[in-house]
């Protein structure tokens, strides 16, 4: 089956020996993500002609929605004059993405041969951590003093908005620059000429200052629904805004992000990735759980003696083991996403610890007698069955605690619950899994031989 990307990537290759009549109509039907998809499969000479042909503007516009790799491998085959020239027509948040992709020569080569205004704002949002507001946030923006009349602001707006990203939101500042408030431009057209913008500024304000990581960002704007979000400094002077299409970019990234680490994957990897990259990012992960699996098979060795003498045991453990896992799974996806997303407050942690317990004692009893009855008609024996549901009941509890507690632990610690908590919760649920129904096994031995 051929891929959408493919398929386009030969019709492109077809229009490029038309006419530039024909190649700009085809153009026209494609939507400049798709087309950002599709020139990465265009050989470097292709890739030239394909630039030659098209609009400055619209290379602009579909070198921003391509992957980094391939903004860095587009820029090494132009001039600097031609970088410049598409650069003139992208946001400043943008191009501060793709140099730094860039090594530092051609990162400086090119900052040299802008606008000092432009590389000047550029060289600050460089200094920012790439995670962090401040590496988020665009210089492109409307902000107007809060003396000037609503028509007076009209005018500024029309004279400075082809070189903003968003003109819905007038941010209203006072003579030192520092952030006031915010107008609607709904609410500047409609109100009175001599209308002073403080008077219709909201001054309730929801800001961030630059070293706030992007998650915390991506919360506040999804939290009190932001088409952007403005980022001040400590004393209040307004910098810049982060936009929602970048906040966007950062929940998908950030979900990704965590998917991966629970799956000990990490982000860096594609599915296309070369074999030593895959190699280098997984083995580590799958070293640290054979190292928990010979942990779990010691809990096993510990007791030898009673599975030697009840074989049932063999094939009846794995089942505690297993359901343990899965519920703590559960509840670990549960606290982890509560925790990405701000839901949940120590203070309220015990409400939790008590509600996982009962729920652990439910799900437990409910499995437990479903497999108990199962081994009772296989093997015979009641107490196999009676064993198997209070290993059942014990190990869910754990799992549940375990499943609540682990990531929270982290959290507090310092440390990504998304990386480290799977692998410990995996752990948690084999040993006591195994210890518990192997430990009552023991116990009821002579029960179980007959």
């Amino acid at each position: 089956m051929i891929k959408i990307s493919d398929k386009l990537c030969n019709e492109l290759i077809g229009e490029l020996k038309k006419d530039n009549k024909g190649l700009h109509s085809w153009l026209e039907t494609i939507h400049p993500i798709d087309l950002a998809e599709t020139i990465t499969d265009l050989n470097d000479d292709e890739l030239l002609q394909f630039y030659k042909r098209v609009d400055t503007e619209l290379m602009a516009e579909v070198l921003e929605q391509a992957e980094d790799d391939f903004q860095a491998r587009f820029l090494r085959l132009l001039d600097i004059k031609d970088i410049i020239s598409i650069f003139n027509y992208m946001a400043t948040d943008d191009i501060t993405d793709i140099i730094g992709n860039l090594t530092f020569a051609e990162s400086k080569k090119i900052l040299n041969m802008m606008k000092e205004e432009d590389s000047g704002a550029i060289r600050k949002l460089l200094g920012y951590d790439e995670e962090s507001a401040g590496g988020l946030m665009t210089t492109e923006f409307i902000a107007l003093k809060e003396s000037l009349t609503t028509i007076e602001a009209l005018t500024k707006i029309k004279r400075i908005s082809p070189t903003t990203e968003v003109i819905r939101s007038i941010f209203v500042l006072d003579d030192s620059k520092k952030l006031v408030g915010v107008a609607d431009l709904r609410d500047i057209l409609v109100a009175k000429e001599e209308t002073l913008l403080r008077d219709i500024a909201n001054t309730n304000v929801i800001s961030v200052t630059p070293d706030i990581d992007q998650e915390e960002v991506a919360l506040l704007v999804a939290k009190y629904d932001l088409t952007a979000i403005p980022v001040i400094s400590r004393k209040g002077i307004m910098l810049g805004i982060i936009t929602v299409d970048d906040i966007i970019d950062v929940i998908e990234e950030e979900n990704t992000e965590d998917i991966l680490k629970l799956g000990g994957v990490s982000e860096e990897e594609r599915i296309d990735s070369s074999l030593m990259i895959s190699i280098r990012r997984r083995l580590p992960w799958l070293l640290i759980n054979l190292v928990t699996a010979f942990l779990a098979a010691y809990t096993v060795g510990l007791f030898e003696d009673v599975i030697a003498q009840v074989v049932a045991l063999a094939a009846a453990m794995p089942i505690v083991a297993g359901m343990g896992g899965n519920a703590g799974t559960q509840t670990l996806s549960i606290t982890i996403r509560s925790i990405a997303l701000g839901e949940l407050e120590l203070k309220e942690s015990w409400k939790i610890v008590f509600k996982e317990i009962l729920l652990g004692l439910i799900h437990g009893a409910a499995t437990g007698v479903v497999t108990g009855v199962i081994l009772y008609f296989v093997y015979g024996n009641p107490y196999l069955g009676l064993i198997i549901l209070l290993a059942m009941i014990c190990n869910l509890i754990i799992a549940g605690l375990s499943g609540f507690l682990i990531p929270l632990g982290l959290k507090i610690v310092g440390i990504d619950p998304a990386l480290a908590s799977a692998i410990i919760l995996t752990t948690a649920t084999d040993v006591f899994g195994f210890f518990i129904f192997l430990g009552l096994a023991k116990v009821f031995l002579n029960f179980l031989i007959v």
